[in-house]
């Protein structure tokens, strides 16, 4: 699926670009994006290197087990071809938890770490699993309880109610993750996709093995005391952030100081979290950090042919033009559902570019306002589904997936359950406004 997209990408674009007069465009951007494509490749060495060497420690004291049991029901439900103790069902769970809480720098690396314990139980090597269809699907739907970006761009152009997107962006987002999963599993029943299902012909995921799949926990030997130094530890940091929170709560509104501590106080908190579990345990933490920290490095150098070929794609269909012609095309269909035909273009962008997303939202709230209807629908639908050609490509290209199957399908549906949920409940809510 994902060749047939980038085919008809590059043919559409060179056409309409011979034909517009934009080839000077398409040459430079493409260009421009294959530069691109590996700058950020080799920007996510330091995040893929920090956030695996942490997952390493949390494997070797046995967290990810913990988390696993903890989520066992629901996760046995969702991804039924899993051992219910593997160390994919912990990775996946720290991934989706981190996208809530818009720790982007923290998912990417939980979720490749995820994609490569599911390619564990693969037989066919480069075909996707349902597993790993449906997590994906799940990860593109954008699912966060708060989302801290779009946020900080709202205050930022001046709006009165910066936080006024949250609820919406909920609806929105449920909406997606409901008809990711939806598609993800039924999808996977067609004829075209069961016949490719690389573990349709093995035996459920109950019955195996889950220690011959996972890697064993080295022995430790736990510090003495070390369950209290931790506790104390622990204590002492809630009471510094009571302190911390009581200092600002004076100068600024209760929410801008409790987003404020989400965003800044969350990955300094996981990262010591994780560092003192394992240290309680027994961990010798350091060497654990670097031996994930080396895989790390190495993970994010091999996504790079995989993004080179999406970016270019993409760069090549916005240069063209063709996102003009389909916005000119289809604007008269959407303005009477409540899409404006400004904010097409980022319902179109969304899956495809999140930088071009993001712009397209930052150019109509500082134009337009952050506060009018336009400004409330753009900020939810920023925050109601994620970059799904971005994520396919940096997930599948860790493990080296090249069949996905019905992953963009499902990725696409997913993404227009969020835009039409962003749709309309902005229209129910701020219908009244002005433009």
């Amino acid at each position: 699926m994902l060749n047939a997209f980038f085919v008809v990408l590059v043919l559409v674009s060179v056409l309409v670009a011979a034909s517009t007069g934009h080839m000077e465009a398409v040459s430079s951007s493409s260009l421009e994006a294959a530069k691109t494509s590996v700058e950020l490749a080799l920007g996510l060495v330091g995040a893929m290197s920090l956030f695996m060497g942490l997952m390493r420690v949390a494997q070797d004291g046995g967290l990810l087990r913990l988390i696993a049991s903890a989520a066992a029901p629901v996760m046995r439900r969702l991804f039924p071809e899993v051992p219910e103790k593997h160390p994919a069902m912990s990775a996946m769970i720290l991934s989706i938890a981190s996208n809530m809480l818009g720790l982007g720098n923290a998912a990417t690396p939980f979720g490749i770490r995820a994609m490569q314990e599911l390619d564990r139980l693969n037989p066919v090597k480069g075909t996707a699993t349902n597993a790993m269809v449906l997590f994906l699907a799940i990860n593109t739907a954008g699912l966060a309880i708060i989302p801290t970006s779009v946020l900080a761009l709202r205050a930022a152009t001046g709006s009165k109610d910066p936080a006024g997107i949250v609820f919406t962006t909920w609806f929105g987002s449920v909406c997606a993750t409901i008809v990711a999963i939806l598609s993800a599993r039924l999808l996977a029943k067609l004829p075209r996709f069961s016949a490719t299902n690389p573990q349709g012909t093995l035996a459920p995921a109950a019955s195996a093995e889950p220690s011959a799949q996972a890697p064993d926990e080295p022995s430790r030997t736990p510090p003495r005391f070390g369950g209290w130094l931790a506790a104390a530890y622990v204590v002492a940091v809630v009471a510094a952030l009571a302190l911390e929170f009581a200092r600002e709560i004076g100068a600024q509104p209760w929410g801008d100081v409790a987003r404020a501590i989400l965003s800044f106080w969350t990955i300094p908190c996981l990262i010591a979290g994780i560092v003192l579990f394992g240290w309680a345990r027994g961990v010798r933490v350091y060497e654990s950090i670097v031996e994930g920290a080396k895989e790390g490095f190495q993970v994010a150098l091999r996504i790079i042919p995989y993004l080179v070929a999406i970016l270019v794609a993409v760069a090549m269909f916005r240069a063209s033009g063709c996102l003009d012609v389909f916005v000119a095309v289809v604007s008269p269909f959407t303005s009477p559902l409540g899409l404006p035909a400004e904010a097409v273009p980022m319902a179109v962008l969304r899956p495809l570019s999140g930088s071009g997303a993001f712009g397209v939202m930052s150019e109509i709230l500082t134009t337009r306002g952050p506060d009018s209807y336009l400004g409330y629908l753009v900020s939810t639908m920023q925050g109601s589904t994620d970059t799904t050609f971005y994520i396919l490509a940096v997930y599948f290209g860790a493990v080296g997936i090249k069949k996905t199957r019905h992953a963009v399908p499902a990725g696409l549906l997913a993404d227009a359950a969020g835009i039409a949920g962003a749709v309309f409940i902005c229209h129910l809510v701020w219908g009244g406004l002005s433009p």
